[in-house]
C-alpha cells in the first residue's frame, strides 16, 4: 500500500532523491566507496558542497547579490544562539509567533536587550500579529516565517530599514518571496531539503563584523564563510541529500512552480476543513500555513473511528502537536496532491458515516 507521509519533520522527500541517495550509500560516483565513508576533503565531496551552496543561492534569486550560503550543524536551534552572537550589539526585535521564536528570544537575551515587537502567545499562537510597531535602532528584527506546531504562516513581511533575520525552517523553498529583503535566513534541512543533520544559513556578508565582542570560531559566520562550510567536518550525507533535493526542485521548475502545487494542496485541505462540520481549523484563516494545516475534531467521540480510517488509507504522521492537539497535515514540497486528496477523501467519508 502507498504511504502518504504527512510527518512534520523529518518529513517526506522526493522518491528520486531517496533512490539516488541510497545508491550513493553503496557506491558514490562509481568510486567504489560509500558517500558515508569518503573524505570530506575529496574533490567529489567538495564539488557536492559547492553545488549545494550554489543551488541554494540560485533558487532564492540571490546569486551575485553579496550573499553566502552555508551548510552548518546544530540544527536551526543553534542559529537562535549564532544570530545573536554575531549580530546583537545593543538591542534586537523579535516577533513572537510560536514555540521556536519563543526559544530564539530566550537565547538572544544572553547577548543584549531583546524587544518583543508583538506576540500571539496569549492566544496560543493561533494568529500572526499585524501592524507592527518596530522600534528604531534595532540591530536586527527576527521573524519566523512559518510555525509548524500551530499552522500559521507570515503572509506579509514588514517593511523596515533594519536587518531582517528569518527562521524559514519549515517553509524554505516553498513559495516565491523577494529574498533580498532579508539579511540572514536560516533553515533546518529536515522539512524541504534533506535529513536532519545540517542547517542552511544564507547571509549577506556585509552585515558581519559590526559587533565588539569576540566570537568563538565555531560560532562565527565569517569563519565558516572563509572556510566554505568546511571549518570542521561537515555532515556529508545530509548535505549531499540536500543537494539532490535542490537539484530536483530546480528541475521541477524552481520555487515558482512548487508554489503553485503547494497552493493547490493547501486550498484542497482547507476547503474540506471549512465545509466539513466535523472538523474545525486551529489557525486564523488569514494566517493559515500552506505547509502545516492544523485542525481538530468538533466531536472527540469520533476520534477512534477517524484514526482507524486514516491509518487504513495508508496515511502517516497527522497527529497534532501536544500544544494544539487534534491533527496536523504537513504538506511539504515533495508531498503529492494525490496524498492530500486521500486525506480529504477520508475526512469526507467520516462525515458520510457519522
Amino acid at each position: 500500500m502507498k504511504k502518504h507521509n504527512f510527518s512534520a519533520g523529518p518529513c517526506i522527500l522526493p522518491q528520486e532523491v531517496f533512490k539516488e541517495a541510497s545508491q550513493a550509500i553503496l557506491d558514490f560516483n562509481n568510486s567504489g566507496l560509500s558517500i558515508l565513508e569518503i573524505s570530506h576533503r575529496s574533490k567529489d565531496f567538495v564539488d557536492v558542497m559547492e553545488e549545494a551552496r550554489t543551488l541554494a543561492l540560485e533558487l532564492l534569486g540571490l546569486e551575485g547579490k553579496g550573499y553566502k550560503a552555508l551548510f552548518l550543524q546544530g540544527g536551526a536551534s543553534s542559529q537562535f544562539l549564532m544570530v545573536a552572537y554575531n549580530l546583537l550589539q545593543t538591542k534586537a526585535g523579535y516577533l513572537n509567533t510560536g514555540a521556536w521564536s519563543d526559544k530564539a528570544i530566550k537565547e538572544a537575551k544572553f547577548f543584549g536587550e531583546v524587544i518583543e515587537v508583538a506576540s500571539s502567545k496569549d492566544a496560543n499562537f493561533n494568529f500572526i500579529p499585524k501592524d507592527l510597531d518596530i522600534p528604531k535602532g534595532l540591530d536586527y528584527l527576527h521573524l519566523t516565517s512559518n510555525n509548524t506546531i500551530y499552522g500559521t504562516q507570515l503572509k506579509n513581511f514588514p517593511s523596515t530599514t533594519t536587518n531582517l533575520v528569518c527562521d524559514m525552517s519549515s517553509d524554505i523553498f516553498s513559495r516565491q518571496l523577494d529574498f533580498s529583503k532579508f539579511s540572514l535566513i536560516y533553515a533546518g534541512a529536515q522539512k524541504n531539503m534533506g535529513p536532519a543533520g545540517t542547517t542552511l544559513v544564507v547571509i549577506k556578508e556585509d552585515i558581519l563584523g559590526k559587533i565588539e565582542r569576540q566570537i568563538p570560531s565555531m560560532l562565527d559566520y565569517q569563519v565558516h564563510i572563509n572556510k566554505a562550510s568546511m571549518f570542521n567536518t561537515p555532515p556529508v550525507f545530509p548535505v549531499y541529500t540536500s543537494m539532490l533535493t535542490l537539484r530536483w526542485l530546480k528541475k521541477y521548475g524552481g520555487i515558482t512552480a512548487i508554489e503553485e502545487l503547494n497552493e493547490k494542496k493547501a486550498n484542497l485541505i482547507y476547503s474540506e476543513i471549512d465545509l466539513n462540520p466535523l472538523f474545525k481549523g486551529f489557525a486564523a484563516k488569514e494566517d493559515r500555513s500552506n505547509m502545516n494545516a492544523t485542525f481538530t475534531l468538533v466531536n472527540e467521540d469520533l476520534k477512534e473511528t477517524f484514526d482507524a480510517m486514516w491509518k487504513e488509507a495508508g496515511i502517516n504522521g497527522i497527529n497534532g502537536h501536544r500544544s494544539v492537539g487534534g491533527y496536523r497535515a504537513s504538506m511539504y514540497n515533495a508531498l503529492s496532491l494525490e496524498s492530500v486528496a486521500t486525506l480529504v477523501d477520508v475526512m469526507s467519508d467520516l462525515e458520510r458515516k457519522a
